[in-house]
């Protein structure tokens, strides 16, 4: 009974192997703290104290050097650290990369990178978006009783929109709807979502832009999964990898908020929306990086983080 709990404990999953490409180099391993932290130390700081114990990183091979010296020079002391890789050629039979392409598959092929090491509730992070003590607990809380019946028992942590913008360009934000229960109704994948006079708002074909209001709740891809999620992904991936290489070859990616959309609209899953009121904080931008060191700063003079975060 004991290893089947110990089992069953919540894992984090950090999806570290993103390009990078509009900020202009290797943003998860950048230091943005004042002991040399990157974003990621205080993502794994607020995971320990919310009850992880085990955090599977997916990365690329040719950062994989770098980002495992980081790893062990300070979270993996007091964490269990795993590692699985997003290869390219990591496809279905019968598929090869297209000539010319460069860019990973995206968030729902990385989760699937790590489909060997997942053998319990897991939350998945992006690498390089700060999201918040509160949300670390939110989304363990909900993953501590994760279990499938006659739906499978997903969840996600929600921001305010007005939260969650940059000051340099637009971003891309999964805007949500939920129904009367909290539960995720629509989940939309929007980009160039920008700071507007009224809140927000993003370019539309019809009238320039649409406006969005700064409270709407959006993803920041902190959903909580159980392990049937990495069975959907598996079989959804040939259909959007044939339509990738049809419409977009070289840039068009698979996207985990589209698949818990479709299930959602398929009566397959019940995705529980947590608001959550942190603000977040990431380097989508070059310009990005000072605004999150002083807010790194001020937090640890607030005393949320020691000026230490790993002994």
């Amino acid at each position: 009974m004991e290893n089947r709990e110990t089992k069953k404990k919540p894992v984090l999953v950090i999806l570290a192997a993103g390009m990078g490409s509009r900020y202009g180099g290797l943003k998860q391993i950048d230091p943005i703290g004042s002991n040399g932290e990157v974003i990621i130390d205080f993502s794994l700081y607020d995971a320990k104290r919310a009850g992880f114990e085990t955090v599977i990183c997916v990365i690329k091979h040719s950062i994989e050097e770098d980002f495992k010296a980081i790893m062990n020079a300070g979270a993996a002391k007091e964490l269990n650290i795993l590692y699985a890789y997003q290869d390219q050629d990591d496809l279905p039979e019968g598929y090869s990369v297209p000539e010319g392409r460069v860019k990973p598959w995206g968030t729902g092929h990385a989760i699937l990178a790590a489909r060997e090491l997942v053998d319990a509730p897991f939350a998945i992070i992006n690498a390089d978006d700060y999201y918040g003590p509160e949300a670390f607990k939110l989304i363990f809380d909900q993953l501590s009783s994760a279990e499938d019946g006659d739906f499978y028992d997903f969840s996600m942590v929600g921001y305010r929109l007005g939260n969650t913008l940059s000051e340099n360009g637009g971003v891309t934000r999964g805007i949500c709807a939920s129904d009367s229960e909290g539960f995720l109704s629509e989940i939309h994948e929007t980009k160039g979502i920008e700071k507007s006079a009224s809140g927000a708002r993003y370019p539309s074909a019809e009238d320039g832009f649409t406006e969005v209001p700064a409270d709407t709740l959006v993803s920041m891809n902190m959903f909580g999964f159980t392990p049937v999620i990495m069975k959907e992904l598996a079989e959804r991936f040939p259909k959007t990898l044939d339509q990738i290489l049809a419409s977009d070859p070289l840039k068009g990616e698979f996207f985990i908020p589209v698949v818990v959309g479709e299930l959602v609209s398929e009566g397959k899953a019940r995705v529980r929306v947590v608001p959550c009121g942190e603000r977040w904080y990431g380097v989508t931008y070059q310009e990005d990086k000072p605004l999150v060191v002083a807010a790194m700063e001020e937090k640890k003079k607030q005393g949320l983080y020691p000026e230490k975060l790993w002994k």
